[in-house]
Order: C-alpha cells, then structure tokens, then sequence
C-alpha cells in the first residue's frame, strides 16, 4: 500500500486540500478523485498531450506528473477555462472554425494553446505549431487547431 500525503493546491481556481497516494499521479488525481474528467487519458507515456494541464503557467503532462508534485501549486484543467458557465475565447475559437472533430485530443490541446497565449498574444502560424508539438490529434486537425488558436490570439489583442 503506498503512503498517503496530505497536499494543498489551488485547482481551478479553488484552493483545495486533500490526500494524494505517493505513487499517483495528476491525471490520477483530476480524473478519479476530484471528478475532473475533462483531462484525457491515452498514451500514459507523455506522447499524446492528451492529458495536459496548466501547472503555475506551463503546459504538463498529468500522466507524468505525480500529484504530490502540485503542493502549493496553480493547476488548471480543461474544466477551468470556462467563466460563470462562459467558454474562454480560445474555446469558442475552437468551436467557430469546427476545430474539434473526435474531440479526444481537444482539452490538451486547449490547454497547451491556454499556456502559450498567456505568454505570446501575437504568434505565427509557426510559433502555434511549435507551442503545439507535443498534443497529437487523431483526426489531424491541426489545420484547425492552428486556425482557433490564431483566432484566439487576435481576438486577445482587440
């Protein structure tokens, strides 16, 4: 059995306190204890970025994180990018130019476009594709992807 710890972090928003395994891990965490279901699990290995999250402003893999790794953190997931029931812009950017096809890989990716905005409001088209990297998409979408994000950038710059 594997030693219990007790972390604080704020998670979306909300400073949250609660008792971690040693051995699991974030997306662990997000999804089966604190219902946060939006993070995917896919590859477990940190290939896919299905699984990323925002950690104190920089893109994570949750499936290689271990969750006593985020004491005294900022964590973001998928579901805190929403407002009072209001998608960001970068969500609604998403859905105006039909990024999402399966829609497996769209919170990572959400997520990685969530980070790199923050830091870089005017982007090229190559600067997206290299802040995107490392989140696969399935159905390749990324000539969409890369089309919200960029919509998101300049809707964040009006």
């Amino acid at each position: 059995m594997s030693e219990v710890i007790h972390i604080e972090a704020n998670i979306n928003g909300r400073d949250r306190a609660f008792e971690v395994a040693a051995n699991h891990t974030l997306l662990d965490v997000l999804r089966d204890q604190l219902g946060l279901t939006g993070t995917k699990e896919c590859c477990v290995v940190g290939e896919c970025g299905a699984c990323t999250v925002v950690v104190d402003g920089m893109p994570m893999n949750s499936c290689l994180m271990l969750a006593v790794e985020i004491d005294g953190r900022d964590v973001i997931s998928v579901e805190g990018l929403a407002t009072d029931g209001r998608l960001s812009t970068l969500q609604q950017a998403f859905l105006d130019v039909s990024a999402p096809q399966c829609g497996f890989c769209i919170p990572g990716q959400l997520m990685s476009a969530h980070a790199f905005l923050q830091r870089n409001l005017d982007p090229s088209i190559e600067d997206v594709h290299e802040a995107l990297g490392g989140n696969l998409c399935r159905c390749a979408g990324y000539l969409q992807i890369t089309e919200a994000v960029m919509l998101a950038a300049k809707a964040g710059r009006e």
